[in-house]
């Protein structure tokens, strides 16, 4: 029997693991936690991410928790449009879902085939060969395969093995996340959406509903999820503090930030430095032995947040990976597949990073005259931006199997 060894149970390690367990794969999940556990926030999901889960067969669980994400448009921190809102085609409309529910659902597709082991970190990568078959060394033991899945994360050891060369670096901004359920969510008036972004100079705040008020809505955790952005290195005080330097922060800004940061508790409260690879892996399917390596999510193309693309590629990942090796057997087409992983994956990372990166100092401007410069030309430069990530997340197909 086939199989794969999938180094970390995040997003897309569940996803990638499920998949290729559902298609005849032996897979054996590796997670160095001592319990596979999602954080309580949420997560913004744009039309390639939608295509990629239901390529990967988890398109009927992501119907019943997402709920539809309209454009609001963007403020500045005193109210004034910087952006109108603007009609969505169907096609290229993201979703929210909580991260609790998806990950329920990504837990649910690994169904009885896939063996998960808790507590185990993987130490080293042993060196590929014409020959051997992959294998990672624990600390406890040797594990090998066919295939070997690197979705350990942007601090990733086989990443650094593989790709010495590629290191994590600060974005120069933290993020704060956090989910308020609706019994704690402040009344609005019939007029003023939850749903917006306000933009200011280094700072930034999005929120969203998930669901409707009074009921779960179509997530089964609803709630309204806010994302603050703030230039600078993540804060070392206790989440109460934290909170209190937001509320701060964010002091004047329009409706409903005020109301939120003020309904949110510091448990709510989930901090990120936020952080990207550069440069990108040059390589992200190593053939070896019978088959090969593959990077796959943050390990590959960990980057900024700000157009919510890094769950979104990780989907895209698995579910390109798993078409690829569906009925590779061992040995040449095997290694066939990771090599073509490598030649469809690495380009569409390099274009979503580098939109990123655009927006990133779009968003990051500082200084007046920046600013007003800024502020005067976000609507066509937002658009103009926009609208090529749009074409390019809505363009997004896997590769027939």
């Amino acid at each position: 029997m086939r199989t794969a060894v999938v180094v970390g149970a995040g997003i897309g390690g569940l996803a990638a693991a499920g998949a290729l367990a559902r298609t005849g794969w032996r897979v054996t999940l590796l997670e160095r936690s001592d319990r596979i556990r999602s954080d309580g926030t949420a997560l913004v999901l744009w039309p390639n991410g939608i295509r990629a889960l239901r390529a990967l067969g988890l398109g009927d669980g992501l119907a019943a928790i997402a709920t539809a994400l309209p454009d609001s448009g963007v403020r500045r921190p005193d109210g004034q449009w910087l952006v109108q809102p603007r009609p969505i085609a169907a096609d290229r409309a993201p979703v929210v879902v909580h991260r609790e529910d998806l990950h329920d659902a990504l837990i649910a597709g690994l169904g009885q085939q896939v063996e998960i082991r808790t507590g185990v970190t993987v130490r080293t990568l042993r060196p590929l060969s014409a020959g051997d078959r992959p294998a990672v060394g624990t600390g406890r033991g040797v594990v090998e395969a066919d295939l070997v899945v690197a979705a350990d994360g942007a601090d990733s050891v086989l990443r650094r093995a593989l790709a010495p060369g590629s290191t994590v670096v600060s974005s120069g901004c933290a993020a704060w996340r956090a989910v308020i359920p609706w019994y704690r969510v402040p009344a609005l008036p019939t007029d003023q959406p939850v749903t917006g972004e306000v933009l200011g100079a280094g700072y930034r705040f999005v929120a969203a509903s998930l669901g409707e008020r009074g009921s779960a809505g179509a997530s089964s955790r609803g709630g309204v999820y806010w994302v603050a952005t703030a230039a600078g290195a993540s804060r070392p005080e206790p989440p109460a503090t934290q909170l209190t330097l937001l509320r701060r922060w964010f002091a004047g800004w329009p409706s409903p930030v005020g109301e939120l940061l003020a309904a949110t508790e510091p448990d709510d409260l989930i901090q990120r430095e936020i952080r990207e690879l550069r440069p990108l892996p040059p390589v992200y399917g190593f053939a070896a032995g019978p088959g090969g390596v593959v990077l796959l999510g943050d390990a590959a193309h960990a980057m900024p947040h700000h157009l919510g693309q890094g769950a979104c590629l990780a989907f895209e990942d698995a579910a390109t990976l798993c078409a690829l090796v569906r009925d590779a057997v061992p040995g040449p087409q095997l290694s066939a597949g990771v090599e073509a992983y490598h030649r469809l994956r690495h380009p569409r990372a390099v274009t979503m990073v580098r939109q990123t990166r655009r927006m990133a100092a779009v968003l990051q401007t500082r200084g007046r005259l920046a600013l007003r410069a800024r502020d005067a030309a976000l609507g066509t430069i937002s658009a103009r931006l926009m609208g090529s990530v749009a074409a390019t997340t809505a363009q997004w197909h896997p590769p027939a199997s």
